[in-house]
């Protein structure tokens, strides 16, 4: 027996079999839910609200009488025994507009690419080119085969003495050359190592130098970016981005992998990313009008989870001990033949990648702010899940890998959820009667805290005296914004009535717990990093944050609860989307493709869980902002002067 769901406020409607879970509908329905466990039933994000019908639901469900009775069901623990109308809520709902945003001072993410310096340099050399081609039309006399008088020409008109062709081409090659009297554009790929010559992938009828495109692709655990570039012109035609539609099945790496090793998960997954490019990579050929036809490569860079799972490679053994992946370098594969719409004449060039936890996204961040070859000694931060660090210059370079856990994106937070419209943002706090300020993204009402919201408000906390350096909130102050709450004393940082989602959104103690320890990871990370390597902080010459979530975080609050080091605020830099500018700048430069690799050689990794003094500096950031005051001195002196 089938029944209806419809989902709210989508207004989409699937049938499904009596008893399917709910989730489960929900994906299948393309509908996107929070599911920050992968449906383990452990989270509670997954809430949706039952408006009509019926649904059974799991023992061990943990939502209040109050809401249970609203209608709010887990929908991983549901099961559908009727026609039903769930309403997906306000805190769940994906607002993709806010992915594009703009904060005031720093450039929209991806930060853009100045040809005109690359071309200066002398870098402006595409790893894939076209060349016109003209021949001779074949006569009785001269009857050599459409294949060899194609190489004859490249060699004769552009110096190409040895070349190979790829086998797909010949299916079209004799149509090509007859269609315009013998006169054909080549698209060669000099980026292949195996050889020491050039590789023909495509043959075209006719002058099409001026079209030729490629796409620059970003996979994050969260959000997909892709660029398009026009090689010809030498420019940016425009980017487009996305939630990573494998969302679905868990917010963080750990959880895909395990979901990965179910019975058609790495199918799942690897599928789900895959229709969130193709929608991306359509939406941008659509608005500029340009036929797929006219796109020669890709280049992408990601993590390396996101890598092995975008191209259907088994990731199991990445949480596991040794932590050994599968591959860090992929070899060239046709973008076609992962499921991409795109010619199969079009090959993937990914980033290399270090280790299980420091991917192609970090080497290709690296590439772009070109620490590299940079004589400064810098500290790289890409902020996050899963935080990755790098330190180093042009002589050497070191990275390691933290797990922070979801904090920054929400997760493990009452109220926690990812920066869209509603998201609380930027918050303050009288220190007279301890009244919030706040700011939302789309400045609407709240409906909840973003990972920079939740920065930027425990340091308000702090400043204001509210908040104690072990965490707890003052108990001797008379405030209704204090209270006892149901995990600990809490501040209520906006009341039910000026909410979104008709209750109190408040920040509790056991919420500043997981973000303490969000922290205390990327820390304790850049202490054992530096330790490892003989440098201190006073050593480094300047900091670059890269990310989503570190393209906005707020340095000084981000320093005042202990998350960034206390350095003067100037060494500070944003450099935006460092994954999508590294895959960017390696499609303009074939010289670049040889560069990741040796960037990627250059870094040394460290495994954190192996060093045994790793756990000691963690509980030494268990504190606000640091056990050792002598770590962060501007800010020891400032809440010291600001104290009652």
């Amino acid at each position: 027996m089938t029944r209806n769901v419809i989902f709210e406020p989508y207004g989409i409607t699937i049938a499904v079999e009596d008893g399917e879970n709910l989730l489960r509908a929900a994906l299948d329905a393309g509908v996107h839910v929070n599911a920050s466990c992968g449906g383990q039933g452990v989270c509670g994000k997954c809430r949706v609200i039952l408006e009509f019908g019926e649904l059974e639901t799991d023992p061990g469900e943990n939502i209040s009488e109050s809401d249970w009775n609203a209608g709010y069901r887990n929908a991983c623990r549901s099961r559908v025994h009727s026609d039903v109308v769930v309403r997906i809520p306000p805190e769940s709902l994906l607002d993709r507009r806010s992915i594009l945003r703009r904060r005031p001072g720093i450039a929209l993410r991806p930060s853009p690419i100045d040809f005109k310096a690359i071309k200066a340099a002398g870098l402006y050399s595409p790893a894939f080119e076209k060349r016109l081609v003209k021949l001779t039309p074949p006569t009785l006399t001269n009857n050599l085969c459409d294949m060899s008088r194609l190489e004859a020409g490249l060699a004769r008109q552009h110096g190409l003495d040895a070349v190979t062709l790829d086998f797909y081409l010949t299916r079209a090659l004799s149509r090509a050359l007859r269609e315009n009297n013998f006169e054909v554009t080549a698209t060669l790929d000099f980026s292949r190592r195996r050889y020491h010559f050039p590789h023909v992938l495509n043959v075209e009828g006719g002058d099409t130098t001026q079209r030729h495109l490629a796409f620059a692709v970003d996979i994050g655990t969260t959000t997909v970016w892709v660029q398009l570039i026009d090689i010809a012109a030498g420019e940016v035609l425009g980017h487009a981005a996305d939630y990573n539609g494998q969302l679905t099945y868990g917010d963080d790496v750990i959880t895909r992998i395990i979901y990965s090793q179910k019975e058609q998960g790495l199918k799942r997954l690897q599928e789900a990313v895959v229709a969130t490019i193709n929608r991306l990579m359509h939406q941008l050929l659509h608005k500029h009008a340009i036929p797929a036809d006219e796109i020669s490569h890709i280049t992408m860079a990601a993590n390396t989870t996101m890598t092995h799972l975008f191209y259907g490679i088994d990731p199991g053994s990445i949480r596991l001990s040794p932590y050994v992946p599968t591959v860090c370098n992929v070899p060239l594969v046709r973008a076609r033949d992962l499921g991409l719409d795109v010619p199969p004449h079009v090959f993937i060039n990914c980033v290399t990648s270090v280790s299980s936890y420091v991917g192609g996204d970090i080497v290709a961040g690296v590439l772009a702010s070109g620490i590299y070859k940079d004589p400064r000694l810098t500290l790289y931060i890409d902020l996050g899940t899963n935080g990755e660090i790098v330190i180093g210059n042009e002589q050497w370079l070191a990275c390691a890998a933290c797990s922070a856990g979801p904090a920054f994106e929400g997760g493990g937070i009452k109220h926690g959820m990812r920066a869209t419209a509603g998201a609380i943002e930027e918050a303050s706090v009288n220190p007279e009667n301890y009244e919030p300020m706040i700011i939302t993204i789309g400045m609407t009402k709240p409906k909840g805290l973003c990972g920079s919201g939740m920065i930027n408000l425990m340091a308000a906390l702090m400043e204001s005296s509210l908040l104690e350096p072990n965490g707890r909130f003052r108990t001797d102050l008379n405030t209704p914004r204090l209270r006892m709450g149901e995990f600990g004393r809490e501040y209520v940082v906006a009341y039910a009535a000026d909410t979104q989602i008709g209750q109190d959104i408040t920040f509790s103690e056991a919420d500043v717990d997981n973000l303490v320890r969000a922290k205390a990871a990327m820390f304790a990370g850049y202490v054992t990093l530096l330790e490892s390597v003989g440098i201190e902080f006073g050593d480094i010459d300047q900091v670059i944050l890269a990310g989503g979530f570190g393209n906005f975080i707020n340095i000084e609050s981000a320093v005042t609860i202990g998350i960034l080091p206390d350095l003067p605020r100037e060494r500070f830099q944003f450099v935006g989307n460092g994954s999508l500018q590294g895959a960017t700048l390696m499609a303009l430069a074939r010289e670049l493709l040889d560069q990741e690799r040796r960037v990627a050689g250059m870094m040394t990794n460290f495994d954190l869980s192996e060093v045994p003094s790793y756990m000691s500096h963690y509980v030494a950031a268990l504190f606000l902002p640091h056990t050792k005051a002598e770590f962060f001195p501007t800010v020891t002196e400032r809440l010291r002067m600001q104290k009652p």
